[in-house]
C-alpha cells in the first residue's frame, strides 16, 4: 500500500513539473516527422547489419582458407571504390535525386551480400569472389554517402537539422558498439553466412523505408541542368567547395589529421596493446570506449543550436589527440579508455555541427557534390597513412610517431580556430544559444 501511494505521488509530481519531459521530447522532435522517422528506422537497421557483417566477413575469409594477405585484399577491394567513385556519387545524387541513388545503392549492397551468403552456405568461396562482392558493396557505399547529407536536408525541417544529424551520428555509434558483439555471438552459434544474410536483409529494410518516403521534387534550378556533362557538373561541385574557405580548410585539416594522427593510432594501437596491455581484450575495451564517447557526444548535441557551430565543432576536435598521446606515453588501460571517450565525444560533436553547417550553407542543388569533394579530400590520405605508419614507427619508434601525430592535431586545431571564416559562421536561427 505504501509503495502504491509513493508511485501515485511520483506521478503527481511529474504531472505538475513536466518540463524535463518536454525538453527531452523537443530534442528529438525531428522524429515526429513521418519521412524522417521512416528513413531513420531503415538507416539504423542497415547500419546494424553492416556493423555485424564486418566481423562475419573477416571470419568467413579465414574459414574459407584465406590468409591474412587475402583478408587485406578483400578489405582493400571494399575501400578502393569508395575513394574512387565518391565524386561521381555526389554528381549523380545532385542530378537524379538523393532518394533514387540511395535506393539503387542499398539494392546493390543487398544483392551483393545475398550472393555472398548463398556462396558461403553452398561451399567455400575463393578470395576473388569475396573481393568482387566486397567491391560491389564499396560501390554502393560510395554513392550512398554523398546522397545521405542531401536527403537529410530534404526530409528534416531546417530548424531540426542539428538534431537529425545528431541522431544519425548516434545510430552510427550505437550500432558500432552493438553490432560486433551480436555478430560475434551469431558467428559462434550459426556461422558467418547467417550474419551476412542478416546484413542483406537489413539493406532490404532500408530499401523499403526509402521507397516509402515522400520527398518534395526540387525546383529545376536547384540541381544540375539537363544535358550538362558529368565533368562540368563535377566542376560546379569543385567551385562550390573551393569558394567556401571554412569548407576546404576543415577538409585540409582532416586530410592531414587522418594521415599524420589517426592512421598511426589505428595501426599502432593494436600492436602496442599486444605489447604492453595484454592484447585484444584491452584494445577492444579502448575501441568500445570510443564508441561510448560518440554516443555521449551525440546525446549532448541533440536539440542544441550553438550560435557559432564551427567554433564548437573545432573546439571538440581537441579530444581527438588525447588517446593518441596517451598511447605514445604507454599509459595504462584505464587512462587510454578515458582518452578514447574524450575522442569519441569530440568526434560526435564535430560531425553533427560540421554536417549541419554544410547543409545550411551550401545550396541544395550542389550539396551532394560539395559533400563528396570534402569526403574525398578528408579520407583519401588516410589510406596512405595506414601504409606508411608502420615503416615510420620502425624507423623513429611508435611513441615518436604517435607524439608527432598528437602534436600536429593540437596545432592544426589552434590554427583553424584562429581563422575568421570559422568564427564568422553562425546558426541561421534566432533561437540559437551562444556556444
Amino acid at each position: 500500500m505504501a509503495n502504491g501511494c509513493r508511485r501515485l505521488r511520483e506521478k503527481d509530481r511529474l504531472a505538475q513539473n513536466p518540463s524535463w519531459l518536454a525538453a527531452a521530447a523537443s530534442r528529438a522532435a525531428v522524429l515526429r516527422g513521418r519521412n524522417f522517422r521512416r528513413f531513420y528506422a531503415g538507416y539504423v537497421t542497415s547500419l546494424l547489419g553492416t556493423s555485424m557483417s564486418a566481423v562475419a566477413v573477416t571470419f568467413a575469409v579465414l574459414d574459407s582458407g584465406g590468409s591474412p594477405a587475402d583478408l587485406g585484399y578483400v578489405m582493400a577491394a571494399r575501400i578502393l571504390p569508395q575513394v574512387l567513385l565518391v565524386l561521381g556519387g555526389g554528381v549523380l545524387a545532385d542530378r537524379i535525386g538523393r532518394r533514387p541513388v540511395m535506393l539503387g545503392s542499398d539494392a546493390l549492397c543487398c544483392a551483393a551480400q545475398t550472393a555472398l551468403a548463398v556462396a558461403l552456405l553452398t561451399g567455400r568461396p575463393q578470395t576473388w569472389l569475396f573481393a568482387t562482392l566486397a567491391a560491389l558493396v564499396g560501390v554502393g557505399e560510395a554513392f550512398f554517402g554523398p546522397a545521405l547529407d542531401g536527403l537529410t536536408a530534404e526530409i528534416a525541417p531546417r530548424e531540426e537539422l542539428g538534431s537529425a544529424n545528431a541522431l544519425c551520428g548516434l545510430a552510427q555509434s550505437g550500432t558500432g558498439i552493438l553490432g560486433p558483439s551480436l555478430a560475434g555471438l551469431l558467428v559462434a552459434l550459426a556461422g558467418p553466412a547467417v550474419v551476412i544474410a542478416v546484413d542483406a536483409a537489413s539493406y532490404a529494410v532500408s530499401v523499403a523505408a526509402l521507397a516509402l518516403l515522400r520527398v518534395p521534387r526540387a525546383a529545376p534550378a536547384a540541381g544540375p541542368a539537363p544535358g550538362r556533362s558529368l565533368l562540368r557538373e563535377m566542376g560546379e561541385g569543385w567551385t562550390e567547395f573551393r569558394s567556401r574557405t571554412w569548407l576546404w580548410v576543415t577538409t585540409a585539416q582532416f586530410a592531414l589529421f587522418n594521415l599524420i594522427t589517426w592512421a598511426p593510432y589505428l595501426l599502432l594501437g593494436p600492436v602496442l596493446a599486444r605489447d604492453y596491455l595484454g592484447g585484444a581484450r584491452a584494445w577492444g575495451l579502448i575501441t568500445g570506449a570510443y564508441g561510448a564517447g560518440s554516443v555521449l557526444g551525440g546525446l549532448a548535441a541533440l536539440g542544441r543550436r550553438p550560435r557559432r557551430p564551427l567554433v564548437v565543432a573545432t573546439l571538440a576536435t581537441f579530444g581527438y589527440p588525447v588517446p593518441c598521446l596517451l598511447l605514445g606515453w604507454r599509459a595504462p588501460e584505464g587512462a587510454l579508455a578515458a582518452g578514447a571517450v574524450a575522442a569519441g565525444v569530440g568526434g560526435a560533436l564535430f560531425g553533427t555541427y560540421w554536417t549541419t553547417t554544410l547543409q545550411q550553407q551550401v545550396p541544395p542543388g550542389r550539396l551532394s557534390r560539395a559533400s563528396s569533394f570534402s569526403t574525398f579530400g578528408a579520407f583519401g590520405p588516410g589510406t596512405l597513412g595506414l601504409a606508411i605508419a608502420g615503416p615510420a614507427a620502425a624507423l623513429a619508434g611508435a611513441s615518436r610517431v604517435l607524439g608527432v601525430g598528437a602534436a600536429w592535431s593540437v596545432l592544426s586545431t589552434l590554427v583553424v580556430l584562429s581563422l575568421p571564416s570559422i568564427r564568422s559562421i553562425t546558426w541561421p536561427d534566432d533561437r540559437a544559444s551562444p556556444p
